[in-house]
C-alpha cells in the first residue's frame, strides 16, 4: 500500500507532506491546519511512514490553531467599485465558492435591497440567497435558464463573488470571452491566483465573500438605478422557469418539487448526487436559507445518500431528503445500513429510469440510436429499503406521492421512496426521443 504520496495527491491538495520525524509531528499538523482553512479552503494530507507511528517521542505543547483573519477590500477598492455600480444600466451579481456563512448571506442580502439588484447563484450553491427572494433570479450552472444565460451576456457588469469562474458557472467557458469579458467584470475571490486566472477583470478584489458583502451593504444607494425594470424582468423569467412542464409518463417530477418545495420545512436538508434526475431538484425546488443544499460541485455520482447520513448525524432535528438517481443510488447504497445503525431517519427518493441517464442523453446527442453500456437492471428499491429494515415504497403517478411521502417521514425510521420516472422524460425540456431525432437530423 506504499505509494509516492507528494506525487499521487500533489495536484489535488493545497500542500501534501510525509513526516521523517515524530519528533516534528506537531510541527506538522499546526502547519496543516493553517494551510488548509486559510484563503481558498483545501484539502491537506500528511504521510504517516509506519516507523513514524510507532516510534516513541516527546509530545511538547502545540496551542490549537487558529483561523488566520480573513482578507478585507480596501477603502480604494471599494470607491472604485461604488463608481462601476453607478455606471451600470444592466448589472447582474452571481454568488459562488466555498467559505459562505449565513451572516453572509445577510450583508449580501442588505446589499441587494439596498441597490436593488439582481442575485443569481453559481451551480450547486443556491442556498446562498433565499430563492424566494424578489432580488433572486436564478442558478449559474448546468441546465441555465436560457433567459438568464442572455442576460449573462447582455449585463454590462457582472459581479462575480466567491465563483472560480470555471466551467460549471460560464456554461463551458462560453458565457464570458476568454480573456477579456465584454461585460465589465468585478470579480471578488479569497485567493489571489483565481483572480484573473481565466478573465480579466476591471476590477479584482482580494477577499473574502463575507468581508466584500459587508463593506457593500454599506454603500450608499444609487441615486438613480435604471435597473429597476431589469431586475424585476429577471425575477418574472426566474417565476416562469420553475413552472413545471408536461413530461411523459404518469409521474410528473416537476410537480413532485413543487409539492415538496412547499411542504419541507424551511431548514430541511436536500441532498444530491450527480445525474440528469438532479436538474429537477435544481431547477424546482426553492431553497430558503443557507445550508440546505448538499450537492457535489465536483460532479460525484452516489454523494447524495452519505451525504444525508452525515447532515442528519450533525442535525438530528432537522429534515433531511436525499435525491438520487437509480444509478447514482447504487454507487454507495449500502450506507443505508449506517442510516439504520444510528437512526437516522433519512428519506431516500430514488428516481428511477432504469439507465444511466446522463451519458444516455449524451450518447443519443452524439451517436444517434447506437446505445452502450446504460441500460440498467435494478432491485426493488422498496424491497431493498425493507431488507434493511427501513421504510420502503414504490410511487409510479404523481398523486400518490404526497400520501407516500407523509407516510416516509411518519415512518419514524429511514425510508427510500423509488419513483418510477418515464425513461424517455430525460430533461424538462426534451424528450429522449426528441434528442436522438435532432441528431439523426444532424447528420443526415
Amino acid at each position: 500500500q506504499e505509494i509516492d504520496y507528494r506525487r499521487m495527491y500533489g495536484q489535488l491538495a493545497k500542500w501534501v507532506a510525509q513526516v521523517d520525524d515524530p519528533e516534528r509531528i506537531p510541527e506538522f499538523v499546526s502547519r496543516a491546519f493553517y494551510t488548509a482553512t486559510s484563503g481558498r479552503p483545501g484539502p491537506v494530507v500528511l504521510a504517516l511512514p509506519e516507523d513514524v507511528l510507532s516510534g516513541p517521542c516527546a509530545a511538547p505543547r502545540a496551542e490549537q490553531y487558529r483561523r488566520v483573519n480573513q482578507m478585507h477590500p480596501g477603502p480604494t477598492n471599494m470607491a472604485f467599485f461604488a463608481e462601476l455600480l453607478a455606471k451600470a444600466e444592466r448589472p447582474l451579481v452571481i454568488l459562488g465558492g466555498g467559505g459562505w456563512a449565513a451572516a453572509t448571506g445577510g450583508a449580501v442580502q442588505a446589499f441587494a435591497e439596498t441597490q436593488n439588484l439582481p442575485i443569481t447563484c453559481g451551480f450547486r450553491r443556491q442556498d446562498y440567497f433565499d430563492n424566494r427572494h424578489p432580488n433572486y433570479v436564478g442558478d449559474v450552472g448546468i441546465g441555465i435558464n436560457p433567459k438568464l444565460a442572455e442576460r449573462v451576456a447582455e449585463c454590462d457588469l457582472l459581479i462575480a463573488l466567491g465563483p472560480r469562474l470555471g466551467e460549471m458557472t460560464t456554461s463551458g467557458y462560453t458565457l464570458l470571452d476568454i480573456p477579456t469579458p465584454r461585460q465589465p467584470l468585478v470579480h471578488i475571490h479569497r485567493d489571489p491566483e483565481e483572480l484573473g486566472r481565466v478573465y480579466q477583470p476591471v476590477l479584482a478584489i482580494n477577499s473574502s465573500q463575507h468581508a466584500f458583502a459587508e463593506a457593500a451593504a454599506q454603500l450608499p444607494a444609487v441615486k438613480k438605478r435604471p435597473w429597476d425594470d431589469w431586475t424585476a424582468a429577471a425575477r418574472q423569467d426566474y417565476l416562469a422557469h420553475i413552472q413545471p412542464p408536461k413530461i411523459p409518463g404518469e409521474l410528473q417530477m416537476g410537480e413532485v418539487m413543487t409539492w415538496l418545495r412547499e411542504a419541507l420545512p424551511e431548514d430541511a436538508i436536500v441532498t444530491n448526487g450527480a445525474g440528469n434526475y438532479a436538474v429537477w431538484v435544481h431547477r424546482f425546488f426553492q431553497y430558503k436559507r443557507y445550508g440546505t443544499q448538499l450537492a457535489p460541485t465536483a460532479g460525484s455520482m452516489g454523494y447524495g445518500l452519505p451525504a444525508a447520513v452525515a447532515a442528519k448525524a450533525v442535525f438530528p432535528e432537522r429534515t433531511v431528503v436525499c435525491f438520487a438517481g437509480d444509478g447514482c443510488y447504487l454507487m454507495h447504497g449500502q450506507e443505508l445500513a449506517t442510516a439504520m445503525t444510528y437512526g437516522l431517519n433519512i428519506i431516500v427518493i430514488v428516481v428511477n429510469n432504469n439507465m444511466l441517464g446522463t451519458i444516455r442523453m449524451h450518447q443519443e446527442r452524439t451517436y444517434p440510436g447506437r446505445v452502450s453500456g446504460t441500460d440498467l437492471t435494478n432491485p426493488d428499491f422498496a424491497a431493498y429499503a425493507k431488507a434493511f429494515g427501513a421504510h420502503g415504497e414504490t410511487v409510479r403517478r404523481t398523486e400518490d406521492f404526497a400520501a407516500a411521502f407523509e407516510r416516509a417521514r411518519a415512518a419514524g425510521k429511514p425510508a427510500i421512496l423509488e419513483l418510477v420516472i418515464d425513461p424517455e422524460a430525460i430533461t424538462p425540456r426534451e424528450s429522449l426521443s426528441a434528442i436522438r431525432d435532432k441528431a439523426l437530423g444532424e447528420t443526415d
